[in-house]
């Protein structure tokens, strides 16, 4: 089954950072195949931001910058993102470097830190956001149609 418009609405809500309605849609996300999506749709999201951010052009210097800063924005987000494990995941991206001994949650928690992190220096109008994430839903529909 596809990304329905409930999983795209509470990342839009998320990368928008109106957090009592992102949690109030989320909560509605109740079935296993409802989160199974909305997990494909942040991961297919994240990899559609940091090719934007760093395919064709950014270096491996780039990368360990771009996670130093992301940690850098809050203590919460120091806490919660692993230099190294983000490090990995974003030129898994960009390569075909292995990241199957991230455990699942590791790789979830990720996900959504530096994608919130890559959409915001983007700096998308709610046009922009929504083309985004329209990119994200088809390649989350492709990965989700296997």
């Amino acid at each position: 089954m596809p990304v329905t418009d409930d999983e795209i609405a509470v990342l839009r809500a998320y990368l928008s950072e109106n957090q009592a309605l992102q949690q109030e849609l989320q909560a509605r996300l109740v079935s296993p195949a409802a989160r199974s999506r909305y997990a494909t749709f942040v991961a297919a999201a994240f990899f559609e931001a940091v090719d934007r951010r760093f395919a064709g052009r950014g270096t491996v210097a780039d990368v360990i910058a771009f996670v130093a800063d992301a940690r850098a924005r809050s203590d919460r987000a120091a806490e919660s993102i692993d230099p190294q494990a983000a490090e990995r995941l974003i030129r898994a991206g960009l390569t075909d470097e292995d990241v199957s001994d991230l455990d699942t949650e590791t790789k979830g928690r990720l996900f959504i830190v530096l994608l919130a992190a890559l959409v915001s220096d983007e700096h998308f109008s709610g046009d922009e956001l929504d083309a985004f994430l329209a990119e994200a839903r088809k390649t989350a529909d492709g990965w989700l149609s296997k």
